[in-house]
């Protein structure tokens, strides 16, 4: 009965918070809708005294910029959902297959209104001493159909904040891969909410937000070295140190499920990506172009050198040995997409395929339970990719970037060592503070025998394959979560007389 009991405030405890968190969300809403409503319509502008010299040209929107950069605003929505839904959901074990789907699935709701209600605001909004966005912008306050020069000046301020926000989105989404298989729906939730606020947006505000004290340090990020994948990284490290590993690691055999449905995700991540990298010149131009050819160039030299080490050192290449290299390729260009050279790129992509194929190797050594491979493709993959951008970057690329180490420049390799190990540290220290916090006030784990059952059933009581097969052989007798929904599913299944 005291077991019964200790479950029941465990539940209580987690539907208070998830209701504290959306009555929140609702209330921030409202008053930004009041923000919005009493906002006055910018005063029209004063004219110039005689003989005065002229106001420069107030920022034009460009169509041909917008379209694009609306496409990949849609093309990085595809990379969460499906593509990295697709591509982890295929890697679990197939009780965990719904589960790890809708990790990607409800963080795309989720921070598609945290970002819009005030992560925008705290990433991109007005400085405040290097650190952090002020809330002015809060509900999109000041936020229009205008361009804001100090971003993107030839399209509308709101087409920038929807492209940040896709941004936003898949970073979380990224670190669901380590604690896969294991962690509660509810908690999840909340630690998304409070993980977007107190990393991804400050981490943002430092490095691409103007007057960030990253960017005035001259830390060069194209498209989210820094912000997105050592950040998830490193965060996916804090948090498979603290949730544990899986029941059964290291005993039992843990295969992938779904090995096509993993490659075929990874095929939308490589399509998807040309939205993040290219889209990252936030115009239709010369640049855009080319960030979509070393983006290119780079995931596919580093399908190839995961792949070719993978074969020198086991005897034979595996698909999803393959799929994994690109996406780690994907990942170490990502900074650097902007700033180097087609030929770079190749050196770049190759050396990620096997530095992230000798990490990904490391955690049986060490010890530790990354499900799906965050850590080495992510947090490996993203901090060669920022110093590789410190080696190889060049004006003759991008005039509004800067010259790496081979282009006499050893300041910029620093920067960027810099702009790394800042990262870490906040990624590392934040994420273990949420995780503690958590675990005092929900807990942070299934139980072991819903996790033996699988999430599917545990925490969303439903299967993703009812293909003749069935759990009623675990449904006699049982107690929790698991056999709770099998008796359900049971129920509902049998006809009426």
């Amino acid at each position: 009965m005291s077991a019964f009991k200790g479950g029941l405030s465990v539940r209580r405890l987690d539907r208070i918070a998830i209701t504290l968190a959306t009555v929140l969300m609702l209330a921030l809403a409202l008053s930004g809708a009041a923000a919005w409503a009493q906002s006055s319509p910018p005063a029209a502008p004063a004219p110039a005294a005689p003989g005065a010299p002229a106001a420069p040209a107030p920022p034009k929107i460009d169509s041909g910029d917008t379209a694009w950069v609306l496409t990949s605003s849609a093309l990085v929505l595809l990379m969460t959902a499906p593509g990295l839904a697709l591509f982890y959901g295929g890697m679990v074990r197939q009780k965990n297959a719904l589960g790890t789907l809708m990790h990607s699935f409800i963080i795309l709701a989720l921070i598609s209104i945290q970002w819009v209600l005030w992560g925008y605001s705290l990433a991109f909004g007005p400085d405040k001493g290097g650190i952090i966005g002020g809330l002015e912008w809060m509900g999109l306050r000041g936020v229009g159909q205008t361009p804001n020069p100090d971003y993107a000046a030839t399209i509308p301020h709101q087409v920038f904040m929807l492209f940040q926000m896709m941004f936003a989105v898949i970073t979380p989404a990224l670190i669901t891969g380590a604690f896969a298989e294991r962690k509660k729906f509810s908690t999840f939730i909340v630690f998304t909410l409070a993980w977007a606020t107190l990393v991804y947006d400050p981490l943002a505000h430092w490095v691409w937000g103007v007057g960030g004290w990253l960017r005035n340090l001259g830390a060069l990020d194209f498209a989210g070295g820094t912000v997105v994948h050592i950040s998830s990284g490193v965060s996916a490290l804090a948090a498979v140190l603290i949730i544990g590993k899986r029941k059964g690691f290291g005993h039992q055999p843990m295969t992938p499920h779904n090995l096509p449905m993993t490659v075929m995700g990874a095929g939308l991540l490589w399509f998807g990506w040309f939205g993040f990298n290219a889209g990252s010149a936030l115009a239709a131009n010369g640049l855009a172009g080319h960030a979509f050819l070393t983006t290119n160039t780079g995931a596919a030299a580093a399908a190839l050198g995961w792949m070719f080490t993978e074969w020198s050192s086991r005897g034979k290449p595996t698909v999803l040995g393959a799929a994994s290299g690109a996406v780690a390729g994907l990942v170490a260009i990502t900074p650097a997409a902007g700033f180097v050279t087609p030929m770079a790129a190749i050196v770049i992509g190759a050396i990620a395929g096997a530095l992230c194929y000798a990490a990904c190797n490391l955690k049986s050594k060490l010890g530790y339970d990354d499900s799906l491979d965050v850590v080495g493709v992510h947090g490996v993959g993203g901090s060669w990719g920022a110093i590789a951008t410190g080696i190889f970057a060049t004006k003759t690329v991008n005039e509004a970037g800067g010259d790496g180490l081979l282009w006499g420049n050893p300041k910029q390799l620093g920067v960027q060592v810099m702009a790394v190990l800042v990262t870490l540290v906040l990624g590392f220290v934040m994420t273990t503070v949420i995780l503690k916090v958590l675990d005092a006030l929900m807990g942070l784990r299934v139980s072991d025998e819903d996790e033996v059952s699988g999430l599917d059933l545990s925490q969303h009581s439903e299967t993703a394959y009812s293909l003749g097969g069935g759990y009623s052989e675990y449904s006699g007798g049982g107690t929790g979560a698991f056999a709770e929904a099998v008796r359900a599913g049971e129920a509902k299944a049998r006809p009426a007389h």
